[in-house]
């Protein structure tokens, strides 16, 4: 089984800006949203689907750096004309999450593919880290 560990970056930390008068004041950046996420594993991959409503192709970011796969996307809710949004249950404009997966994972054949909201992530065993069957011999 592969040893995954979930960390969510959620919380931006507090920065500080000058205002106007040369005061400092912290300043806040918005909260990520965390998308909820299913994992499976067989002998040959672990496939990753995260739940990313509103994110298109062109706003999603999928990055393997260090044994770490990080997923990033910004919503864009397209209104149609003549329409403003008043109230939405989704509290955010961008999603976030990060994964330390470690060596086993073949990162130069990663396949990620976005399709109506869902993010599916092909995650390829290298072949030395796949579970083989051993034949005994009487």
């Amino acid at each position: 089984m592969t040893n995954l560990k979930f960390t969510s970056n959620t919380k931006t930390p507090a920065r500080s800006e000058k205002d106007s008068s040369g005061d400092t004041r912290p300043v806040r950046r918005e909260q990520a949203l965390v998308p909820p996420v299913d994992i499976r594993e067989n002998n040959e991959m672990v496939l990753l689907v995260a739940d990313m409503p509103g994110v298109s192709p062109e706003t999603l970011k999928v990055e393997w750096a260090h044994e770490r796969l990080t997923i990033e996307g910004t919503i864009s809710a397209d209104l149609p004309e003549n329409m403003i949004s008043v109230d939405a249950d989704l509290r955010g404009s961008h999603y976030q999450r990060q994964f330390k997966l470690g060596q086993e994972i073949d990162s130069e054949k990663i396949k990620a593919e976005l399709k109506n909201g869902v993010l599916t992530l092909a995650l390829p065993k290298r072949g030395d880290h796949r579970v083989r069957q051993i034949p005994v011999s009487a």
